[in-house]
């Protein structure tokens, strides 16, 4: 058998649907069409608690968003980016898993520092000015 004999697709990987490694329920029109809905709907619920003051708390408001944010995050993720449990062997969501846990340590971490430099670096207000010995 010679190079020329064979079958360029097959040996690229591609043409047999058995060796695709990525769930293909979502990548046709109909999943971006639901995902595009679903976007849609998460972001007009969230407006709505907004602009029609739902909850007297803000912080309630607040971390319902917040609630509505991930899941928003959550279905850009699946119906957009197609990353999905079987895709690449599962390495998407470990990469993303590590990238989440990198930006929360950096986060909590800057928070902490600047926390901590507003309370030991602060000049006094002129009030604590006044009563100092």
């Amino acid at each position: 058998m010679s190079a020329l004999d064979t079958d360029p697709a097959s040996t690229a990987g591609h043409g047999n649907e058995d060796e695709l490694d990525h769930d293909t329920l979502h990548i046709t029109v109909g999943g971006y069409v639901t995902g595009f809905v679903l976007s849609v709907v998460l972001t007009a619920i969230p407006f709505w608690l907004v602009m029609a003051k739902v909850f007297a708390n803000p912080t309630v408001t607040t971390f319902v968003i917040l609630g509505f944010a991930i899941v928003q995050i959550y279905v850009h993720m699946v119906f957009f980016l197609h990353m999905t449990s079987k895709a690449e062997g599962g390495w998407t969501w470990m990469s993303l898993i590590f990238t989440l846990v990198l930006v929360v340590i950096t986060l909590s971490g800057s928070v902490w520092v600047m926390y901590h430099l507003k309370t030991n670096m602060m000049l006094p207000s002129p009030e604590q000015m006044r009563n100092m010995p």
